[in-house]
């Protein structure tokens, strides 16, 4: 029986595509909900191809679920997994809505995963390291919460996701700052201006309906990311990949350069909160490493993130432990990608900087067998050519490796 997978995403992020051909190594069969131009319209492991329209999305995310009509509905970005649980709650008794909670979990879950200071009280509940978090409802709250978490301090709004809406503040006159930035809507002005200007039609529903923002103060952790994906089955971890992030797209963006690592603390983690919020499908969690080499847990991505792809060897292949656990026939486990553990996702860290090291000694992970993809990835105007060699990210070794 071939597995049937529907990707689901909102954002044109290259992960989503990566997660395709994934998903069609194992064996399924791929469908997905793309906007428009998104580079995964290109990929030839995507078999269905659904336009996702911004301004109707539950209608476009339901048209696309009866059309594909899978077994395993896997979401790819925060507005994607609000989207399918919007549409749970319209119906949850039916078809689709059982379909939903069949692939994310329980249900109830969600509303705490989504708020940055429930999730890490949560955590905090169930014994796992974290950096404690508060919500702040005014400037009184914030000061007292200041107390509590010192300076520096991070400050963050719900609903925030990819490195946005987070503020690193070292003064009280720079937390004040910061708060008043997060907790205030953004004006219809700015919305459409941005709408035109980012060429996102989101903006646009955010100038008809300005957002409420929840802001957060968390506890400041010197030190270096970290990050866990896992995969997992009504509350039971089936995989896990542990990452040490090396390098990333601006100060507090996504991961360019990741190191796999094996880290008993960050698997306990996520074993722990797999089983307390019940949750099936991919999911990942941010840590900060201390000076002391302890993460402590920072948040949570309730999503597949961009590492989720990856094939490291038995346990630390996310794709295949979901397909087996749909379909045990399924495809089975993918060869290891490289014996190299630090990976440049691709195109992160070649955007961020063409003449990186690490384009040299790390595993390039380039989608070579996926040629349209890769061609869609470039920035326009740039040709093959400009592309990283194949033969120097498959024979390159990282400093780190070579120093061990």
């Amino acid at each position: 029986m071939v597995t049937r997978v529907m990707l689901s995403t909102t954002v044109n992020w290259p992960s989503t595509a990566r997660l395709a051909g994934a998903f069609a190594g194992v064996g399924a069969r791929v469908d997905a909900l793309l906007p428009a131009g998104h580079v995964g319209t290109k990929s030839r492991f995507v078999t269905g191809r659904h336009i996702y329209n911004p301004l109707l999305p539950l209608p476009s995310l339901a048209l696309a679920i009866e059309e594909s009509w899978p077994d395993l509905v896997v979401p790819c970005d925060d507005r994607a997994v609000r989207h399918l649980l919007a549409l749970h709650s319209r119906n949850p008794n039916s078809d689709v809505g059982s379909l939903i909670a069949y692939s994310l979990g329980r249900m109830e879950s969600y509303p705490v995963l989504f708020s940055r200071s429930g999730f890490i009280a949560a955590a905090m509940r169930e014994g796992v390291a974290v950096a404690h978090t508060l919500t702040v409802e005014d400037i009184d709250a914030l000061d007292l919460a200041l107390l509590e978490t010192g300076l520096p301090a991070v400050l963050k709004s719900d609903g925030s996701w990819g490195g946005g809406g987070v503020i690193v503040a070292h003064t009280p006159e720079q937390a004040h700052k910061a708060f008043w930035r997060l907790a205030a809507p953004p004006s219809r002005l700015r919305s459409l201006a941005r709408t035109f200007h980012r060429r996102d039609t989101h903006f646009l529903l955010d100038a008809l309906s300005p957002p409420d923002p929840v802001v957060s103060v968390q506890r400041y952790v010197g030190g270096t990311p970290a990050t866990t994906s896992f995969a997992s089955w009504q509350g039971r971890v089936l995989a896990t990949i542990h990452m040490d992030v090396l390098e990333t797209t601006t100060p507090t963006g996504p991961a360019s350069v990741v190191r796999r690592i094996d880290c008993p603390q960050m698997e306990e983690a996520a074993q722990k909160l797999a089983s307390r919020f019940m949750l099936s499908g991919i999911h990942g969690l941010d840590y900060m490493r201390d000076g002391n080499g302890r993460v402590q847990l920072i948040e949570t991505n309730p999503r597949a993130t961009q590492s989720s792809a990856l094939a490291l060897g038995p346990g630390h292949d996310l794709v295949a432990a979901m397909a087996g656990c749909i379909a045990p026939t399924a495809g089975g486990a993918r060869p290891r990608v490289s014996e190299n553990p630090v990976v440049a996702l691709f195109p992160q860290e070649w955007r961020r900087d063409p003449r990186s090291i690490w384009l040299r000694t790390a595993h390039l992970d380039v989608p070579w067998d996926d040629p349209e993809v890769l061609k869609a990835c470039l920035n326009p105007g740039e040709t093959e050519p400009a592309m990283p060699r194949r033969d120097a990210a498959a024979t390159g070794r990282s400093q780190i490796l070579t120093a061990e």
